[in-house]
């Protein structure tokens, strides 16, 4: 619209705007970012799109940060407001918000020249973070890449947010559906447990549910295997607090690694939708199609094949159980 190319360019704790017509000769507009959001270390790759939103067009920033994440190290970070060609201008929200409370999506940024035939926004991130991406104990790979994932402007039931699920292509993966169906914990002295619910499991998988709790606000899912290794996934609807405890998922190498735990903002609901990727090293978890999302890596030295539901009160029903073989 402003018959121009824009730069966004990283400066150290800003994002300063270029124009330019012909990609040689360039203007500064405009700069964004004192005050507002988190300036806990420098301001990286930053990314400028539109979405929309109910006919509306708004545009997002996205930055990141590293230190100064939600959880400490690396993280992004992004602003939702409008864009005239010159100036961005966020609108009034809790800054910052982040587009992934794991500790384990940085520095991704979104594809350019996908056909307007197509018309998604997509993103991938580093699967890393600097607090320990160097002593990662892995033999032939430092670390990887998440999964190519959709993004599109969503409402939580508080403020918007810039939700983010996998393309929908990574479906084509799925070779085996095992329907362990839907439970009801009714004794509270009980977990709702499936072992080994994946045979001949090779570590790459994708589980999928929709949980409610009854008479009570919290509950907890976790992923286990033989050795005593666990990632556990803690939902608070009174403290509206989505947790992750990793410190018993991996072999110890870095005390950064194993901090818990790993939150994020839980917008409370009567039920909560449920999808999680998982790899030999890797967890991403998308919550209410994509409106919360945490990546978290794991370095486990066996598979996970072992899922275990429980809550301190009232009961948890269980809806569409299902875990995929991913190719």
């Amino acid at each position: 619209p402003s018959k121009q190319w824009v730069m966004s360019l990283a400066t150290t704790q800003t994002i300063t705007f270029y124009g330019s017509k012909n990609l040689k000769e360039w203007t500064r507009l405009s700069e964004f970012g004192e005050g507002l959001g988190g300036h806990g270390g420098v301001w990286e790759c930053p990314d400028l799109f539109p979405l929309t939103y109910e006919g509306k067009t708004k545009w997002v920033l996205f930055v990141s940060i590293n230190p100064g994440g939600p959880n400490g190290g690396s993280a992004t970070q992004y602003f939702i407001g409008n864009f005239d060609g010159k100036t961005f201008t966020p609108d009034t929200m809790n800054y910052p918000l982040w587009l992934d409370y794991g500790r384990d999506n940085y520095a991704g940024v979104t594809w350019s020249n996908v056909p307007a035939t197509d018309g998604r926004r997509l993103f991938i991130g580093w699967m890393s973070n600097w607090d320990y991406a160097n002593e990662i104990p892995t033999e032939n790979f430092r670390s990887a890449m998440t999964v190519a994932r959709t993004l599109r402007l969503a409402h939580n039931g508080e403020h918007l947010v810039v939700a983010s699920e996998p393309v929908k292509e990574l479906e084509s993966l799925r070779r085996e559906a095992v329907l362990l169906g839907d439970k009801t914990r009714t004794n509270t002295s009980d977990a709702i447990t499936f072992e080994n619910f994946l045979p001949n499991n090779q570590g790459a998988y994708e589980l999928t549910f929709t949980v409610t709790p009854n008479e009570t606000d919290s509950f907890s899912f976790a992923l286990e295997n033989a050795k005593g290794e666990t990632i556990k996934y803690l939902f608070n609807g009174a403290t509206k607090t989505l947790s992750v405890d990793r410190s018993k998922s991996s072999v110890a190498f870095n005390a950064n690694f194993a901090e818990t735990p790993i939150k994020a903002p839980l917008t409370a609901k009567k039920s909560y939708t449920v999808r999680l990727l998982v790899d030999k090293s890797s967890t991403e978890l998308f919550v209410n199609n994509g409106e919360l999302v945490q990546t978290n890596a794991v370095f486990p030295t066996e598979v996970y094949n072992t899922l275990r539901f429980n809550t301190d009160k009232g009961t948890l029903t269980l809806n569409d159980v299902t875990v995929y073989k991913l190719k």
